[in-house]
């Protein structure tokens, strides 16, 4: 996904043009109007307009008030396209500034909004929506990442050396993309109670993803996937034929890529590992709950079993600072990659994942390493400081690494911190962004990013449920 173009000093303007109107006299207001008009909103839930409202009535800092009111449904006031299909909800989520769909991304961007279904029958039938269209795109390529609304569509990428179709907008193979749509719709049946959407197609793209799975564990074949681009982007494409550097088959997933849409180094991603741990138990759950496959549902249990195991075996490190610590990556045979990047699903984000306690010593050693300058994608400057990655460049954090280290924190000093910094970082637009520099907010990149805006939008609504007294002390 190509979002490296810079916007540099975009402020106002460029958040009142992707609000879908222009700025007049409300530019000179402290806090102006730049969410998108309600006549041009794409999605209306009384349930979300009652949360902002309760929000920014009782929250005292009204810059925080502000960006809630911008943010948290941002989703769906420019990303949704709602339908139904042969009597089903049916959802298109675009990532916001194109016109296409991420599996990891559109069930990141709903998350949010799942507490409030019971309250809001058309939310649920939105959500519900997003689940039956990821079934129908995971059937049609698992190893894709994102999809167009219209399935003759033509990629920009239709050139890259893999297996491309029409529809399907990138063929980067991230193992969190086949997690993100479980934890969607486990997290679905929990708030709803409601398993008419997991039918034999539903069904169907589970075992799929249960034999994408064992298929990228490698262990008699480098397997079907394959991928290179030309590009002056190295992390863009794939060494030694398409199929990334060798690996030794020990029972954990390949990724190709990182959440972040990056190359790995090497393939076995442990946090996307440790994900699907997760999300292949909650499948295994699923379908005993709606009575499907036990046979299908064993072998996901057990396949998360060996990948656990197998982290625990291979991904801690003895770090010579700070003990025991999870590498980012490694390959079986001894090499490892000691880092981490922001997107999720990262080291730092795991506990937000369910994949590990916050109060793991192996987790609370590599929280501090991630948080140092021992992670070489950890920048500090006058604004912020936050983790970052190669997908944008040096110096540039992003949001989504501060909202997490909230988001994964107990310490109300920190927390404050990550808000201050929050506060500080939406370069005058009311709206957070794929990344900025840790000197200037106003240089930044990726004017409309729904997924970080619900991220955000989650962790103020968290903060003021849980310790509201930190968004009215903050500045």
């Amino acid at each position: 996904m190509e979002r490296r173009s810079f916007v540099q000093k975009a402020g106002l303007l460029t958040a009142a043009l992707f609000s879908g109107k222009m700025l007049s006299f409300a530019a000179q207001a402290e806090f102006p109007v730049v969410r998108r008009v309600q006549a041009l909103r794409r999605f209306n839930s009384k349930a979300v307009e009652n949360v902002i409202n309760e929000f920014t009535s009782k929250v005292k800092n009204k810059e925080f008030a502000w960006l809630f009111s911008n943010c948290f449904p941002n989703t769906l006031d420019i990303s949704v396209t709602f339908t139904d299909f042969e009597g089903r909800p049916d959802t298109f989520l675009s990532c916001g500034d194109m016109d296409a769909m991420w599996l990891r991304d559109s069930s990141a961007q709903v998350w949010a909004y799942l507490p409030l279904m019971r309250k809001d029958k058309s939310l649920k039938d939105l959500v519900a929506g997003v689940i039956n269209r990821q079934v129908k795109y995971i059937l049609k390529d698992p190893y894709a990442s994102s999809f167009f609304n219209d399935p003759t569509k033509t990629s920009e990428f239709k050139e890259d050396l893999t297996n491309m179709i029409p529809g399907v907008h990138e063929r980067k193979w991230e193992i969190d993309s086949l997690c993100y749509p479980i934890r969607l719709a486990y997290r679905y049946w929990q708030q709803t109670k409601d398993t008419s959407h997991f039918d034999a197609n539903w069904q169907e793209a589970m075992k799929v993803i249960l034999r994408t799975f064992k298929e990228q564990q490698r262990k008699e074949n480098d397997g079907p996937y394959h991928f290179q681009r030309a590009t002056a982007w190295a992390t863009d494409s794939l060494p030694m034929q398409g199929f990334g550097y060798p690996v030794k088959p020990v029972g954990l997933i390949c990724s190709a890529f990182r959440p972040g849409e990056d190359a790995t180094v090497f393939s076995f991603l442990i946090p996307s590992n440790f994900f699907a741990v997760v999300s292949l138990r909650q499948a295994a759950e699923l379908f005993r709950v709606i009575k499907a496959d036990e046979k299908v549902a064993a072998e996901m249990e057990a396949l998360a079993m060996e990948v656990r195991q197998a982290l625990q075996k291979y991904a801690i490190i003895e770090h010579e600072t700070y003990g025991k610590v999870l590498a980012y990556e490694i390959n079986g045979l001894g090499s490892y990659h000691l880092m981490d990047d922001a997107s999720i699903p990262s080291l730092l984000a795991m506990p937000y994942l369910g994949a590990m306690s916050m109060s793991d010593p192996v987790y609370l050693n590599t929280r501090k390493m991630v948080l140092s300058a021992d992670n070489p994608f950890f920048y500090k400057g006058k604004v912020a400081e936050g983790v970052g990655g190669p997908h944008i460049g040096k110096n540039m954090v992003w949001p989504m690494s501060i909202i997490a280290r909230g988001l994964t924190s107990t310490d109300d000093a920190e927390i404050k911190q990550c808000l201050a910094m929050l506060q500080k970082s939406h370069g005058d637009t009311g709206f957070m962004h794929e990344s900025f520099h840790v000197d200037n907010p106003r240089q930044y990149t990726r004017a409309a990013f729904p997924w970080v805006n619900a991220l955000f939008g989650e962790f103020l609504w968290k903060t003021y449920q849980e310790r509201p007294d930190l968004l009215n002390a903050a500045t």
